[in-house]
């Protein structure tokens, strides 16, 4: 699948995994984390942008507890019209770019956002496009926050065992279990979508910036960078 095709494919998203589908669930723990971490290092005035941010739920989380200044890449447009049905406080407040995060990264000025963040998003970036993250490097001026599964041959430190839960990127009955799929490199959501592991640390470390912290989630790993001096 190239890189057209993996972009098309989550534009056209309907049903599990979807804008509608994020938004039922609402707010979840990784929302709490990444909260937490913008509280702590980074304030409620900050500038924040949200790559891949769906419907808006962890957006909405952010508004709710005093981010005025927010913003948002999808590449789906169902997603806007769920935004503003299920969180029109955040439709009204945020600035939203209806593209994809390779398109409208280069758009930024350097240093745009005091602080970026992903989850379950640059895990789905095709290789060809892995320029996108010196664009997102570029664009950030203090913090970068990914929740994303990892190269466990890389800087992944989780000591899980692979089970899946309902909102696992591998199908139910896919024949590899996560570990050798990790191995690998690449994994399929649904048998549908390429989710490619990768190691966060590295690229981000080589690209400028110093990992401040790192926190296991349900299935995924939080890891917070910030500029170097």
């Amino acid at each position: 699948m190239n890189s057209d095709e993996v972009r098309e494919r989550w534009a056209e998203r309907s049903g599990e995994y979807s804008p509608t589908y994020y938004a039922h669930y609402g707010p979840d723990e990784t929302s709490d984390m990444i909260l937490d971490l913008l509280d702590s290092l980074v304030g409620s005035d900050a500038a924040v942008l949200e790559l891949g941010c769906s419907s808006g739920r962890h957006l909405a989380h952010l508004h709710d507890h005093g981010y005025d200044d927010i913003h948002g890449v999808e590449i789906n447009d169902e997603a806007f019209d769920v935004m503003a049905d299920a969180y029109p406080d955040l439709a009204d407040a945020g600035t939203f770019y209806n593209d994809a995060i390779e398109e409208v990264a280069e758009e930024f000025d350097a240093n745009r956002f005091d602080a970026v963040f992903s989850v379950e998003t640059l895990q789905h970036i095709h290789p060809d496009d892995e320029a996108v993250f010196g664009e997102l490097a570029r664009i950030t001026g203090d913090l970068l926050v990914t929740v994303e599964n990892e190269d466990r041959d890389g800087n992944r430190e989780r000591g899980d065992d692979g089970e899946r839960d309902e909102a696992s990127p591998a199908s139910a009955d896919d024949a590899e279990s996560t570990e050798a799929a990790a191995r690998r490199g690449v994994n399929y959501v649904r048998e549908e979508v390429p989710l490619y592991y990768r190691d966060w640390n590295r690229i981000f470390t080589e690209l400028g910036f110093e990992e401040a912290e790192c926190q296991p989630t349900k299935r995924d790993t939080l890891r917070a960078f910030r500029r170097e001096d």
